[in-house]
């Protein structure tokens, strides 16, 4: 194998909390190289280790191009859409462990919400929102010129994504169950799905540890097939959730003064686009009473996608190069 550079390609990443999406893509959006590893967490291992973790990704789908990772650069653009960048800081951070390997001639980092945005618009005009393990939302215009949030949790005003929504499933059916709230088949939907007697043995099994922490997850699907039933109390909680879609996505567009133009807002993570009607039907009416113009999208192509557009659009590559990419994530054999 050689190490040579690829003229205008891009080496993109989408790295999310449970997995990461490496891509080659070559100045014309054909794909040369793809790769998948496990989750990035610069929150807990520092930005250098989380960035180190990706290299084997960059060499895997370097090899299934048949080039080498060597001293030159590998790309012109290495365009970098990660979880949990999410404050300026941590995007320096995260810029300089890049710059480190040199893969690329120039290298951008934003927050991986910008990855979904640009994967659903075909400008890198629009608002996207991501509601998947988290929250959070992000809008961009082709001047450059973004909307951001924080999404620090509860700490920065967050409210939904699964894990929140999984405690509030058993916060409802806890106060349910011994009185002090409104009665709600979640009770029993919850104790059937972990197969415990009551909800007192779930709690004691969270708390001493015998159920793994990772399980109160489940309790998500199960709020949305209660909700789904007719369940007033869960079925509150699915409308909380998507109130605070529309909430965040009309604050994007306010900021970026597209409340009043044909505007398209993008619905991705693993909760928006688990088939939720519910869910979804409740998005896009609350999203017509505050943005009328806006055109809901549910994405249809990985976000890994949207990190190679936004490389492209870096490199000024030709309009053609968009659809080619477009194309190949939608085969039937691509990830």
């Amino acid at each position: 194998m050689d190490a040579v550079m690829i003229p205008g390609g891009v080496l993109a990443f989408d790295a999310g909390n449970s997995k990461t999406d490496v891509a080659l893509v070559a100045a014309d959006g054909s794909v040369l190289g793809t790769a998948r590893g496990g989750g990035f967490e610069p929150q807990n291992i520092g930005a250098a280790a989380a960035v180190a973790g990706l290299e084997p990704l960059v060499i895997a789908a370097a090899a299934s191009a048949g080039l080498d990772v060597g001293d030159v650069p590998l790309v012109q653009q290495v365009s970098a859409c990660l979880a949990n960048a999410d404050l300026p800081v941590e995007e320096e951070w995260l810029t300089a462990a890049f710059e480190s390997y040199g893969w690329g001639q120039s290298v951008y980092v934003t927050n991986d919400t910008f990855a979904l945005l640009r994967a659903g618009v075909d400008e890198p005009r629009g608002v996207a929102v991501v509601c998947g393990a988290g929250i959070n939302c992000a809008g961009l215009l082709p001047d450059g010129r973004t909307a951001r949030f924080p999404a620090l949790g509860k700490l920065s005003g967050d409210w939904g994504g699964g894990q929140h929504l999984a405690e509030e499933a058993i916060w409802a059916a806890a106060r349910a169950d011994d009185g002090r709230g409104p009665a709600t088949a979640l009770v029993t939907a919850l104790t059937s799905h972990y197969g415990v007697a009551s909800l007192t043995t779930l709690f004691e099994g969270f708390h001493l540890g015998d159920l793994p922490a990772v399980r109160k997850l489940e309790a998500t699907p199960v709020l949305f097939q209660v909700a789904a039933a007719g369940d007033a109390v869960a079925s509150a909680i699915v409308r909380h959730q998507a109130e605070e879609i529309v909430a965040m996505a009309t604050v994007a567009l306010r900021r970026l003064d597209l409340l009043d133009e044909p505007v398209p807002v993008v619905l991705g993570g693993g909760v928006l686009t688990a088939g939720h009607p519910l869910l979804v039907e409740t998005v896009v009416r609350l999203l017509s009473g505050a943005a009328p113009k806006a055109v809901p999208r549910v994405i249809d192509v990985p976000p890994v996608v949207g990190a190679a557009l936004l490389g492209l659009d870096r490199t000024a590559a030709a309009p053609a190069a968009q659809a080619a990419l477009r194309a190949a994530f939608s085969a039937p054999h691509a990830a």
